[in-house]
């Protein structure tokens, strides 16, 4: 799955087929559901970058604390699900990361990992929802709520995984196919799983500090790998 991830003002340059053109991104590294996060989405012919709460929360919802609000959209069925078809045919999004965190549980706990490229950052393939706030007027440009959900994978493609599931994620060559409707679900989902393959054999991973499993904590420090067993700072 995808639960955890990193952003960064670094990403603009690591992702310039994406980002070209768009303000710096915040840096946040322990981005976690619910929170207000970029995305890249195409609307009439022009990439755009709203901010979207992650957590999918279908148009038919009765309010905002409906449930569930999934996070993670699976590969195998988004095209399918009667939660997610109706955004994987209209209203895709790229969500760019520097990388993201899963965890390994332990004698002693769960030990989190970042799992990266480390030649570049990752597009990972999302799902947009515009929900309609019936308490407001039909022109409120506040009326709609943006919200999103990351589309997952069979991680046991990806060198060394450490969990079951992965984001799927996009190499620039398919940014545009992606983003446009020039392609048909079976033709889309087809795209994504060859896509995302290419880039899992790309990730790498390492332990990092168990202060990454708070949501409470936020800072560089949360992405500098653990240094090695018998190993001692300089």
């Amino acid at each position: 799955m995808c639960g955890r991830y990193v952003v960064t003002k670094a990403v603009n340059d690591l992702l310039p087929d994406l980002l070209g053109g768009f303000d710096p991104l915040p840096d946040d590294f322990n981005v976690a559901p619910t929170a207000l996060v970029p995305v890249v989405r195409e609307r009439d012919g022009e990439r755009r970058m709203p901010e979207v709460q992650w957590g999918f929360l279908p148009s038919w919802a009765k309010d905002l604390k409906a449930k569930p609000q999934p996070i993670n959209a699976r590969i195998e069925t988004v095209a399918t699900s009667g939660m997610f078809r109706r955004a994987f045919a209209q209203a895709r999004c790229l969500v760019p990361a520097l990388g993201y965190y899963e965890w390994v549980v332990t004698p002693t706990g769960k030990q989190p990992h970042f799992i990266h490229d480390p030649d570049t950052a990752l597009a990972m393939a999302g799902l947009v929802s515009a929900w309609a706030d019936p308490s407001r007027d039909r022109d409120d440009p506040d009326r709609w709520h943006l919200t999103m959900a990351v589309i997952t994978r069979d991680a046991h493609v990806a060198p060394g995984e450490v969990h079951d599931r992965m984001p799927a994620c996009l190499t620039p060559a398919a940014y545009d196919d992606w983003l446009s409707d020039r392609l048909g679900p079976d033709e889309l989902v087809r795209l994504l799983d060859r896509e995302s393959l290419d880039v899992a054999h790309e990730l790498t991973h390492y332990e990092v500090s168990r202060d990454a499993n708070s949501v409470r904590n936020n800072g560089p420090e949360l992405i500098r790998p653990l240094p090695e067993p018998g190993s001692t700072r300089g």
